[in-house]
């Protein structure tokens, strides 16, 4: 038989239609970085700074701006070099180990919005125990399971997109290492790794999102049922209500795009699929700081403080 040589390096060759218009690209994806870090941090030193935000319904919204904070930086950067500087190229280690980061952090945006509607379920239908229900000793049973299943199906994907043989090119149609784009470089059979990917939907965003679902029809029957007692807590609630339905919205667009992809440009393909990791991120802490009351009324306070020390620094 022939030997055959795997690729061991890539090209991130992304957008690549746009032709010299490409590096116009950084501008947008800048903006939406630079967006996505002061709004997450701006969300978590106010929640950190203030000791009436330390319940664990803020702490968990904490949760959702550090995933939302750290997930661009695995691969933004080197993006927005890609496209000013035109350096596309990858190792086959690098892109595995960018995979990995990238697939386990956003894993935790779902099992985050699960822990939340534990939280608002706890704290409507079973006040009395809320705090019991959510010490750390009683709510580790809810966290452990969700961060081992994450990790088991993350390396698990990525451990077998590592053992394929890359012979059919080395050119990655993607502005980062995503797990379809590297695998359809492969030559052989790829079964057992669409499997496994779509073993990874279901078991993870999926399950995750009919559990949310079931969570709040069980809230909204009971707070339906107490009469208008419920009503204020429920305020929250909506706020969970619409991150989940534009991560979902956003989710299932980017895996059917992979599904029909005869159908769409490659560009559509892959900015879709950029945006499914990236715009949660800037989405997720200006909801949250828009809809939350007391998140809201100190972000005022401390940019208004900002501005008054600035002001008087420099009279």
């Amino acid at each position: 038989m022939e030997n055959i040589s795997s690729h061991k390096y890539f090209i991130l060759n992304s957008f690549n239609e746009l032709g010299a218009l490409r590096p116009v690209l950084f501008f947008p994806f800048f903006i939406m970085f630079v967006l996505s870090l002061l709004a997450n941090s701006l969300l978590l030193y106010v929640i950190i700074s203030q000791r009436s935000l330390h319940s664990p319904m803020y702490i968990l919204i904490a949760g959702m701006a550090c995933v939302d904070l750290s997930l661009p930086l695995f691969f933004v950067p080197n993006m927005l070099l890609n496209f000013l500087f035109d350096w596309r190229g990858i190792s086959l280690i690098g892109c595995l180990v960018q995979m990995h980061f990238i697939h386990f952090v956003a894993s935790f945006q779902s099992s985050l919005l699960v822990w939340m509607a534990l939280d608002r379920y706890f704290a409507i239908c079973t006040p009395l125990y809320y705090h019991e229900h959510m010490a750390l000793p009683g709510f580790l049973k809810f966290i452990i399971p969700l961060v081992i299943r994450n990790f088991l199906l993350v390396t698990l994907f990525v451990s077998l997109a590592g053992t394929l043989s890359f012979c059919a090119g080395n050119v990655m149609n993607h502005c980062f290492c995503e797990h379809m784009a590297l695998v359809e470089l492969a030559c052989g059979s790829t079964s057992m790794n669409n499997l496994t990917g779509l073993l990874t939907v279901f078991l993870n965003p999926v399950a995750d999102f009919v559990f949310i679902t079931a969570s709040y029809v069980i809230i909204f029957s009971s707070v339906l049922t107490s009469g208008k007692s419920g009503v204020k807590a429920l305020h929250t609630c909506i706020t969970h209500i619409v991150v989940i339905t534009v991560s979902l919205t956003i989710a299932l667009v980017a895996f059917l795009s992979y599904r029909i992809r005869n159908a769409l440009p490659a560009a559509v393909r892959v900015f879709i699929s950029t945006m499914y990791v990236l715009f949660p991120s800037c989405f997720n802490p200006i909801i949250y700081g828009i809809r939350t009351a007391e998140i809201r009324q100190h972000i005022v306070k401390t940019l208004i403080l900002c501005h008054f020390n600035r002001t008087a620094s420099h009279p």
